[in-house]
């Protein structure tokens, strides 16, 4: 049995439910509640220094959705610039990390075959991933290709996007991702994490719309009632981390590795 074939295997063995798919044509603040649409490939852009809020998003959007079991594929050289994934963080985002499997490629062409392989597994609730830098493999025929697989398994598909620019791709849509002051705690405790979202495309609908968001762990929503009410007591810069020190990523690791 080949490393894709065990990684599949392993990912039915974690499954307990099928997931449901769901079509186009959902309001334009379904997301908050329901996460992405289910069984389609979705983008997500962030910047470098935004590179914890991009997967902090990924991370609750599938806790929105109820998509789990979770398979994490990223390169090692997004290891090594991104640093590990920061279990305690992904716990306290509400992620039950016995549901995540990470794998470890070499580089991005390893990245897509691994991707193609984990997207057509029945039992996987999300697929994120994650690249670094421009990516130009990560086209309009290897998306597409993803597109197809997705619709007929039924994984949702993030693709996380960090330091790279939009190009013309199949995903259903594309959201840019920052960090933003979320509402501080008792006794000026950091506040939950907080997120300023854009919509820059969606098949088939508006684009252009922006949100700016805390993450309820405990209901597994998006909470934009706050920053609707305009409070003005914000601190800068609370959330979660996902990602450990970079330096932690200079060790070196195991093709792939189950968290918990």
């Amino acid at each position: 049995m080949n490393e894709s074939s065990a990684l599949i295997a392993r990912l039915k063995r974690i499954a307990t439910t099928g997931m449901p798919t769901q079509g186009d044509g959902r309001p334009d603040d379904a997301w908050l509640t329901q996460g992405m649409a289910k069984a389609q490939l979705h983008e997500i852009f962030a910047t470098v220094d935004d590179s914890a809020s991009g997967a902090g998003f990924a991370v609750a959007s599938t806790l929105a959705a109820r998509a789990a079991p979770v398979m994490w594929l990223r390169t090692a050289a997004s290891e090594r610039q991104g640093g590990r994934l920061h279990a305690t963080g992904l716990v306290e985002m509400g992620l039950d990390v016995t549901s995540l499997v990470l794998g470890l490629v070499d580089d991005e062409a390893s990245l897509l075959r691994a991707a193609a392989d984990a997207a057509r597994c029945h039992g996987l609730g999300t697929l994120v991933m994650e690249s670094w830098g421009r990516a130009p493999g990560i086209d309009l025929t290897a998306t597409r290709r993803l597109m197809l697989a997705a619709e007929a398994s039924g994984v949702t598909i993030l693709s996380l996007r960090v330091g790279a620019e939009p190009v013309p791709s199949a995903a259903a849509s594309r959201w840019q991702v920052a960090s933003c002051r979320s509402r501080p705690l008792e006794a000026d405790a950091p506040g939950k994490p907080a997120f300023d979202i854009e919509l820059l495309r969606r098949r088939g609908g508006q684009a252009g719309l922006r949100w700016r968001v805390e993450w309820n762990r405990d209901a597994y929503f998006f909470d934009q009632t706050a920053f609707a009410l305009g409070d003005p007591a914000a601190l800068p810069g609370a959330g979660i981390p996902v990602a450990a020190d970079r330096a932690a990523a200079d060790d070196a690791a195991t093709s792939v590795r189950r968290t918990g």
